[in-house]
């Protein structure tokens, strides 16, 4: 009975966590350039994105005028001028990216 109850309770805490993600599409870009969204996610803004990815300036996705900040930003590095869309959860105020798609 106990390993019944064990196991219930381990799957209704994936079936929970999985019920929280939420799938953002936007452009990756870093904090620096983000604090203007629109010219941030203009596709001529891609090079920069990378360099300043590069230079240490974290990745954040912007979707419409949102910023979202990542909290595990190195996920999107790769991804910096892309569109793409994630798979993520909120972590105290930023998402969590589980998966990226392009």
């Amino acid at each position: 009975m106990k390993r019944l109850s064990a196991v219930t309770v381990l799957a209704l805490s994936f079936c929970t966590a999985s019920a929280l993600a939420e799938t953002y599409t936007g452009v990756v870009s870093d904090a620096m350039c983000a604090k203007n969204p629109a010219k941030a996610s203009a596709p001529e803004h891609a090079a920069c994105a990378k360099k300043c990815i590069e230079g240490g300036s974290p990745a954040v996705l912007i979707v419409g005028d949102k910023v979202y900040q990542v909290s595990n930003p190195d996920t999107l590095n790769a991804y910096a001028g892309k569109k793409v869309t994630v798979d993520a959860t909120m972590d105290n105020g930023a998402l969590k990216v589980n998966s990226v798609k392009d």
